[in-house]
């Protein structure tokens, strides 16, 4: 049922789009001894084509489930909830300095916004199948805009601006400490956006890169989920890549732990698993 349910949505997030842009010639993986340990048993299972992952102030979870059309609640223990349901293709998730929890409809083009007590409000409409989501540190709201190929930032007022334009296919983006974005477009690699908002392809080597992606801790990286494929990347702003895990099934969702590891979401089993940190 799980395999069956993976292969129904997968053009839903858009694996069969082909790509249409030039990109820059393909980066091979740069081949080092491992660094990371991947864990084998899963930190969480039974979920729903999870996506969007993020960690609260006090150590909850909150898991967007595309398939089920919820968020999952996990708590410190492990013991879990459902803190929102009914949601139509709930995709990226990321949660503010006030704690609210900001929750993308990737089917009705807009952005949900939670309090941490559940009470839901729309937050941004009109948009044009959102994905990703990430906070900038101005505060602003970065959304993956997948069809107009853009990052729009979300102000706290929900007023929005184009913080990236001329992008393949974007699902995920983070910011750096020096103010560029790094992306990951489905069709299209790793991008990585200057402060004029100008988008340059830094990396294609992946099959088709996912919504999970976030920032290594120095800054000079990030982490990636390859969707179409099996790993999970460490990619430099020079489009350098290390591969830092292998064997995963359709890698969709990525967060950091609140200990400094890396929490990975796969559709291929439904569960999420803990890489490890070097220590």
């Amino acid at each position: 049922m799980k395999h069956r349910s993976f292969r129904v949505r997968l053009p839903l997030l858009g694996l069969a789009l082909m790509a249409t842009a030039v990109h820059a010639p393909a980066s091979a993986p740069t081949p080092a001894a491992p660094t990371w340990t991947l864990e084998p048993r899963p930190v969480h299972d039974g979920l729903s084509s999870p996506v969007g992952m993020a960690y609260d102030a006090a150590g909850h979870l909150y898991v967007a489930n595309w398939s089920a059309g919820t968020v999952l609640r996990f708590a410190p223990d492990g013991s879990r909830s459902v803190f929102a349901s009914g949601l139509s293709g709930p995709s990226g998730l990321a949660i503010g300095a006030s704690g609210d929890i900001f929750v993308v409809s990737y089917s009705e083009d807009l952005v949900w916004r939670f309090t941490p007590g559940g009470k839901q409000s729309v937050f941004v409409r009109g948009l044009a199948t959102p994905a990703g989501l990430s906070f900038d540190r101005k505060g602003r709201l970065l959304i993956a805009n997948r069809r107009t190929n853009e990052i729009l930032a979300a102000h706290p007022d929900g007023r929005i601006e184009v913080a990236a334009r001329g992008l393949q296919t974007p699902v995920g983006a983070v910011e750096l400490p020096g103010g560029e974005l790094m992306v990951s477009n489905i069709a299209g690699g790793i991008s990585r956006v200057g402060p004029d908002g100008r988008a340059r392809s830094i990396h294609d080597g992946l099959r088709s890169p996912g919504p999970g992606i976030v920032a290594d801790r120095e800054g000079a990286a990030v982490y990636v989920v390859d969707y179409g494929g099996t790993t999970v990347s460490r990619i430099d702003r020079e489009g350098g890549r290390v591969v830092v895990a292998d064997g995963l099934s359709s890698p969709v969702g990525l967060t950091r732990t609140p200990d400094g590891n890396l929490l990975v979401a796969t559709w291929g089993a439904n569960a999420a698993f803990r890489l490890v940190r070097p220590r």
